[in-house]
């Protein structure tokens, strides 16, 4: 599943190359926020502890362009953190964003697809976690951005439809059975891309 959805995604962006002027290839970076539980407490948290839930990514995006509409295929090396009461847990995956976007007005657009991941390694506060329900999921985004020539910036919101959890073995006696982590993307997502 992993190499067909990578060739499917090099694909794409090598067609975004070849395709008309508005379109190209680009790297992207930029940092990921996670949420738990209520994303507006999350976000009061993020305020007294800055560094908490945040993660980052990197990678590649292709880009076809017809008149004010474009599909942005992407594909991202993503690390994202999050806090359980105290403890870390951390997710390495891989995600390709399938987004279709409009051009509103000016260097505004606004995008929206699914975003297929690939969880390549979680851990729990220094445990590796081995039993994770799925781990191939879909999710969806959904944002806006800004365009100045070859350099765009773009924030987005990520969320994971189908349940996903990660299980893991407690050390503490008092714990009765495994415990579970909902290993389901939630994030806040803030980019700088750079057509090359």
């Amino acid at each position: 599943m992993k190499k067909t959805l990578l060739t499917a995604v090099f694909a794409m962006v090598s067609i975004a190359a070849f395709s008309q002027s508005d379109s190209g290839i680009g790297i992207k970076a930029g940092l990921n926020y996670s949420a738990n539980g209520d994303y507006f407490e999350s976000i009061g948290d993020a305020a007294r502890e800055p560094d908490r839930n945040v993660g980052y990514h990197f990678g590649l995006y292709g880009r076809v362009g017809v008149s004010r509409i474009y599909f942005r295929p992407e594909l991202v090396y993503t690390k994202t953190k999050s806090d359980y009461q105290g403890e870390k847990f951390d997710i390495s995956k891989l995600d390709a964003p399938m987004l279709v976007g409009v051009k509103v007005i000016g260097p505004l657009h606004i995008f929206a697809g699914p975003a297929f991941q690939y969880i390549l390694d979680t851990e729990f506060d220094g445990i590796g976690i081995n039993d994770i329900e799925n781990d191939f999921s879909v999710g969806a985004n959904i944002g806006a951005g800004l365009n100045f020539g070859k350099l765009g910036i773009d924030i987005r919101y990520e969320r994971g439809f189908n349940d996903n959890e990660a299980t893991f073995i407690n050390d503490n006696i008092t714990t009765l059975g495994p415990s579970r982590v909902d290993a389901r993307p939630d994030q806040l997502i803030v980019s700088l891309s750079l057509k090359i």
